[in-house]
């Protein structure tokens, strides 16, 4: 029976893990090499791998957050870091997840042990302070995350190191835009990220351009009304459009949908290989483009001292500063080799968790996902299956059939020719969501729910897909979550409603219907008139006998 399990790292990975286990009842153990909680949403100046000073969440808080502690209802629809590691501490506090945590200290290793056949335990050699110590282990968590090594594709863009005679960095290196006053600044990559800093940097830069090897698609976080637009569209109502229509159409509606804030074609946005490949959500970058502080331009072709050639044959003088916003690798460095060669890829895990060849399956890769929707609540979901597997109450299917499943997969990659884009290919949120649901047990039972709750029925299919829905029912359920669901649209509008306004909306709603009814009421009797009695509305015309009509002398 595990009892004992190492967890690696205490970002929003690591906290679920540790609570998951507590849950489970098993004695966590967590390595963190920092001096404090948050991971990657730590803001620091320098000295590792962390998000910008200006950095907003792109998943709001209804959508976001752990799936049995929901966020304050005055915190903001969508977060600076700040707040969010604000969210991270209230959370350790609450389920006391800090007692757990051994800061500034570093994994050196992690190796089977010789009985690892029957034992399934783990040597962990960690070092703190200069002190090595090593302690053995029933199952381990890795939870660093994809964030671990920033990929910089130097080889790509020929003369950037031989002929650039300007500044180049990642944009891991960047913080904030004091050092690009008037500067001319390339970014190269068009997510997330690179569309953040080249809007940021474009306020103070002489002119920024913004380069994009494929295009992407760029929506607004902001939806109709004013909700969050993840709110609206990640729900179980469209799940199914999505799954029973036919895809062409499918397709279709998604571009008309994404075309309807502005024509990607004319900003030269549009992605020309995948069109359903890449989605960067940026509330400015269609302005910035508009008003020409951003210019975007295709992949580029070559650097030169101080320009840069482009793939169309255009060129851009005076480059001085070069941004790769260029994305990140992963890496498991602690792992021993024969356990890191099989966590060499996402899709050589099953389920994106478990590796398949392991005779025991006490190793969990969490986080390693990328999603349509939150990582962080899938990674939490990912973590509750992996602790109720460590302790026999879930069990995976034979070796043989993980490993087909996985070899599946990777042959469908490599049939659409996308083996070695795995960064930018994301799962459904709710189709990933559900499917790991359905390994724990605690799937909602959308039906049965229709039966027996009709209301709550109703906001789980048509509402947002919010990680509460997951705590209805099966372990670890939460008293909580069924009042948390029906009051989710609450919350989204409180932080919204700092100024008392009078409401007019019955007035206006009753002044809706009058003109919706009267107008054709209102036309129908005027044309009555007109054919009955159409000496009432054309005297000069129709003249009668029954009574004089004068008109006043023209001057």
């Amino acid at each position: 029976m595990v009892q004992r399990v190492a967890i690696i790292g205490a970002g929003s990975s690591g906290l679920a893990s540790i609570k998951c286990c507590l849950d489970e009842g098993l004695e966590p153990t967590c390595f963190e090499q920092s001096h404090d909680i948050g991971g990657l949403w730590r803001f620091t100046e320098a000295g590792r791998i962390c998000v910008y000073r200006s950095v907003i969440t792109n998943t709001s808080k209804e959508m976001m957050c752990f799936s049995d502690f929901p966020f304050p209802e005055d915190f903001p629809n969508y977060m600076n870091h700040s707040r969010l590691l604000e969210y991270f501490r209230m959370y350790a506090k609450h389920f006391g997840l800090l007692r757990y945590i051994r800061f500034k200290t570093t994994v050196q290793s992690i190796r089977k042990r010789p009985d690892f056949s029957t034992t399934g335990q783990w040597d962990v050699v960690t070092e703190t302070d200069g002190t090595v110590e090593s302690a053995v282990f029933d199952a381990v968590m890795v939870c660093s995350g994809h964030y671990a090594e920033p990929h910089l594709p130097l080889d790509s863009f020929p003369g950037i190191e031989n002929h650039f005679r300007g500044q180049y960095l990642h944009s891991w290196e960047y913080k904030d835009s004091a050092s690009f006053q008037g500067k001319r600044v390339l970014v190269l990559g068009v997510g997330n990220s690179g569309g953040d800093i080249a809007v940021e940097i474009s306020r103070v830069a002489a002119q920024v351009f913004l380069s994009t090897r494929s295009g992407t698609w760029v929506i607004s976080r902001i939806s109709d009304h004013g909700f969050p637009v993840d709110m609206m569209l990640t729900t179980r109502f469209h799940n199914c459009l999505e799954n029973f229509l036919p895809s062409a159409l499918m397709r279709w509606l998604r571009l008309k949908k994404f075309n309807t804030w502005f024509d990607h074609a004319n900003y030269g946005l549009i992605p020309q290989k995948s069109p359903n490949l890449s989605l960067t959500v940026n509330d400015e970058l269609p302005s910035c483009i508009l008003c020409g502080t951003v210019v975007v331009k295709p992949n580029v072709e070559e650097f030169m001292e101080s320009s840069a050639v482009f793939e169309d044959g255009t060129v851009e003088e005076n480059i001085d500063m070069v941004v790769f916003a260029t994305g990140y690798t992963f890496s498991f460095p602690f792992l021993e080799e024969s356990v890191r060669n099989n966590c060499r890829s996402k899709y050589a895990l099953y389920k994106y968790i478990f590796p398949p060849p392991l005779e025991k399956p006490t190793l969990a890769v969490l986080g390693l996902i990328e999603l349509t929707g939150s990582i962080m609540t899938g990674t939490e979901l990912q973590a509750r299956w992996a602790t109720r597997v460590f302790k026999g109450l879930n069990q995976l299917p034979p070796a043989s059939r993980m490993m087909a499943e996985v070899a599946k997969k990777q042959q469908h990659l490599i049939k659409q020719g996308l083996s070695n884009k795995e960064g930018k290919i994301k799962t459904s949120y709710i189709g990933y969501m559900d499917e790991i649901a359905s390994c724990v047990g605690v799937k909602p039972n959308v039906l049965l729910l229709f039966l027996k709750d009709p209301k709550l029925a109703l906001e789980v299919f048509f509402g947002p897909c919010t990680p509460c829905q997951y705590r209805l029912a099966g372990p670890g359920k939460w008293v909580g979550a069924r009042n948390t669901i029906l009051t989710q649209w609450h919350r989204a509008v409180k932080p919204l409603r700092t100024r008392v306004i009078n409401d007019s909306s019955n007035h206006s709603l009753v002044f809706q219907w009058l003109t919706i009814l009267g107008l054709p009421a209102l036309l129908c009797a005027g044309l009555l008139i007109c054919k009955y009695s159409p000496q009432l509305w054309f005297p000069r015309l129709f003249p009668t006998n029954n009574y004089l009509v004068s008109y006043p002398t023209q001057r």
